[in-house]
């Protein structure tokens, strides 16, 4: 593991590759995970998936199967194991349009080939995600391989749409629809409509659409690896990360716009107005002194937060000053115009609990 504690490589990036994988692969509604290993692995990734989407007014149990690895297993091979947990999963009602096959950091070791099992005469697609941390893989690592695994169920559009794909939305990212609303709006404005949200909420029949979008927005440039693939495999250009930031996200229309062929100036502008119009409502704290301020003590200062806030608190006329109202740092930053209204919200509780103390 890297032991920088950047917020670019900590949280979300160091933690357990098969759970960065699940992430992604749960949200294929019609798919079952298989997870090939011990029973500890399954259980503890179900209680954290069924217990987000709980918090997310989501109800739903993720669709998961242990293989239940036992010492004998691991000693003279789970390859057998892994068949039956397939059939298995074949068997259950409603049937699966797809299996995902998740590899455990014990199973790689052993040496275990999931891909060779999972490649044989299924009836259905059954796909071989490696997600073997163990071997040098974190969080992020498995939402890569994710992603690369549910863009082979689709195969070259036909014919392109004047719309986006949504790409490596953080599905354990509190907000994460109402960041995705927000991507919505500001296309709008482009005349351009969300093609596919991949991978959030969606049947495997849906991958199918993939390539038929004009251009894929990743949530992030950590998954540029994973818009190149899409590239390559579509050929459909990417815009590198969600928009942050007041003029980050005037750009990103601008992107967009020249990505796709279109004249962005008249959504630039508005937008502006709409920005101006917003930042109108926080005039009450225009003039406080604030200090800006790591979200954690582990964490170091995120730069594109540290670029947002600065540029918010220089256009209501905040002075940042050390000895200022404590303002933590947003991570991750906010997404577009209405995610820095949510953040201003925050701020102004606590520069007034600050003039109240």
């Amino acid at each position: 593991m890297n032991s920088n504690p950047s917020p670019s490589n900590s949280s979300r990036f160091e933690g357990c590759t098969l759970t960065g994988a699940l992430s992604v692969l749960t949200e294929v509604r019609d798919a079952v995970c298989v997870i090939h290993g011990p029973s500890g692995c399954t259980h503890h990734n179900f209680s954290l998936l069924h217990a987000t989407l709980l918090s997310n007014d989501r109800p739903g149990v993720p669709r998961l199967l242990s293989t239940r690895l036992t010492e004998k297993d691991i000693i003279f091979g789970g390859e057998e194991a892994l068949e039956a947990t397939i059939a298995r999963a074949l068997s259950l009602f409603p049937a699966p349009s797809s299996v995902f096959v998740l590899s455990t950091c014990i199973v790689e070791t052993i040496g275990d080939d999931t891909a060779a099992v999972s490649a044989k005469a299924w009836g259905v697609p059954v796909i071989a995600v490696p997600t073997a941390g163990f071997l040098g893989g974190v969080f992020e690592t498995g939402i890569k391989n994710a992603l690369s695994s549910v863009a082979s169920l689709a195969r070259p559009a036909g014919e392109r749409t004047l719309s986006a794909n949504l790409v490596g939305e953080k599905n354990l990212e509190y907000g994460v629809d109402e960041n995705a609303a927000e991507i919505g709006r500001l296309l709008a404005r482009l005349g351009i409509g969300i093609n596919l949200r991949f991978v959030r909420g969606i049947g495997t029949g849906d991958v199918g659409r993939l390539g038929s979008a004009a251009v894929n927005i990743l949530r992030e440039p950590a998954l540029r690896p994973v818009g190149d693939d899409l590239k390559r495999r579509f050929n459909t250009p990417f815009v590198d990360s969600f928009p942050a930031g007041l003029s980050g996200t005037c750009r990103f229309l601008e992107d967009v716009g020249r990505i796709c062929g279109i004249d962005a100036s008249a959504a630039v502008e508005g937008e502006r107005a709409f920005q101006r119009e917003m930042l109108s409502r926080f005039t009450d704290i225009g003039g406080s002194r604030v200090c800006f301020r790591s979200p954690h003590p582990m964490l170091e200062g995120d730069p594109v937060a540290e670029a947002v806030s600065t540029e918010c608190a220089a256009a209501l006329d905040l002075a940042v000053e050390e000895d200022g109202t404590p303002i933590p740092l947003p991570y991750p930053a906010p997404v577009g115009t209405a995610g820095l209204r949510r953040m201003l919200n925050r701020w102004r509780v606590l520069v007034r609990e600050k003039g109240r103390g």
